[in-house]
Parts: C-alpha cells; sequence; structure tokens
C-alpha cells in the first residue's frame, strides 16, 4: 500500500531529529515541512494542540490521513506499522534497556544538559529574549560531561547504547548530540569511547540530512558536517 508521509518538524529540535533518523533508517519516505512552531501556526494546532513539533501525518493511498503526534508515539508507531527493518531489539532485555536510555535522554539529559544549552543557544535567539546567560551555559555543560562520562563508560562493554543492535536509544542520544554539536559544545575529544560511536551513528545514511540543517541566523560549527570531524 502506498502511504504518503509529511513531517512537521523544527530541524534543530532533538524530538523532531529522532524521528527523522527513525524515518530515514527505515527507509520511508515522507515530504520535509519545517515548522515555527514557536509561532504556534494553525495547521500544526490543529494537528497537535499542544502545539509542539514534531507530527507526522501518514495518508494511505485512498485513505483518511492520521496524523501521530509527539515524538515517543511517533516512534512506537514506526516500530508496530514498519518492522521490516526493527529498531527495538527481539532480545527482551535490550529492548527494556533501549527504552529506559530513549527515556533517560528525553527527560533527564535534557533536564541536566540539553536544555540549558538549547535554550540559550536557539530558544533565547528565536523569541527575542537577548542573549545567553553565562551561568547558564556552565550549568549545562557541568551536566553534559556527566552524562558523558557514564555513556563513555557504558561503551566499554557494548557495540551500541542498548546493546548489540542499533536502537532508539541511540537516535535519542544522537539527536540531543548533535543539535548541541552545531553550535560547536560537544567535548568529544575528552570522551573517544563517544566519538567512536558517534562517528558510527553520523557515517550512516539516514544521519545525512540532519549533517545539511541550516538556520538562518544560526550557523553550525565547521566540523558539524565533517565525517572525520
Amino acid at each position: 500500500m502506498t502511504v504518503d508521509r509529511t513531517l512537521h518538524h523544527f530541524p534543530l529540535d532533538p524530538a523532531s531529529r529522532q524521528v527523522r533518523l527513525a524515518l530515514g533508517e527505515k527507509r520511508l519516505s515522507f515530504a520535509d515541512s519545517p515548522t515555527r512552531y514557536w509561532e504556534r501556526p494553525k495547521e500544526l494546532t490543529r494537528l497537535n494542540p499542544s502545539g509542539m513539533v514534531p507530527v507526522l501525518v501518514e495518508t494511505p493511498e485512498g485513505g483518511r490521513p492520521l496524523a501521530l503526534c509527539e515524538t515517543r508515539a511517533i516512534l512506537e508507531h514506526l516500530e508496530e506499522a514498519y518492522p521490516d527493518v526493527p529498531l527495538l531489539a527481539a532480545d527482551p532485555a535490550e529492548r527494556a534497556e533501549a527504552r529506559r536510555l530513549l527515556t533517560w535522554f528525553d527527560r533527564k539529559f535534557e533536564f541536566e544538559a540539553s536544555g540549558y544549552l538549547l535554550h540559550e543557544k536557539i530558544e533565547k535567539r528565536l523569541l527575542g529574549l537577548g542573549p545567553p546567560e553565562l551561568a547558564n551555559l556552565r550549568q549545562g555543560k557541568e551536566g553534559l560531561k556527566n552524562h558523558l562520562f557514564m555513556l563513555d563508560d557504558l561503551l566499554q562493554g557494548r557495540e551500541w547504547l542498548a546493546g548489540k543492535r542499533l536502537s532508539f536509544a541511540d537516535f535519542a542520544a544522537a539527536a540531543h548530540m548533535s543539535v548541541i554539536d552545531y553550535f560547536g559544545d560537544m567535548p568529544w575529544r575528552e570522551f573517544p569511547g563517544v566519538k567512536t560511536w558517534y562517528s558510527k551513528l553520523k557515517s550512516r545514511p539516514a544521519f545525512r540530512p540532519l549533517l545539511s540543517d541550516r538556520w538562518p541566523g544560526l550557523h553550525p560549527a565547521g566540523h558539524y558536517d565533517d565525517l572525520d570531524f
């Protein structure tokens, strides 16, 4: 069955990037609809009452559109509807670990690290809230390093974050880190295990569209799209 897809997203939003990576890895085509969600466009709020991205709209040939809202719901739908390229392992323990880490990044990592950095680097610029506050940037960078120490240890005994298979956990982590890296704030040299893991992800075809992202007035670090960084 032919399915038309449109993804409403913001290119520098980690939640949106998770969905883009999953769609790319599963080789599912979609129309790209970059959205200024902070302006609360009517089309977005009609699709998702929260007014937040991402929103994936699927329209089967001859059928009614299905609007899928919020990252976790979209990812679970993609895994159930398109299982040919699985992003959760068959092993129950590894699946549970992937879900744990997915929640870790979307809650704890965002609260302690990326939330500080991206609010100061992106949201304040877009909303006209003034220059970044150095105290918040320091807090975010300290939180980031604490998480990277944990990940470096985790990756000592694993091929991917949750175990043997690439999973949603890897895409959640990479989505957050890739936006931080866009601004040049990832301390790669201090965390060689994380850097090696990220290099593998960065080289995958699903990741390449993210490396082409640019937003007016927000310029990436020079190494951002360099596969060898």
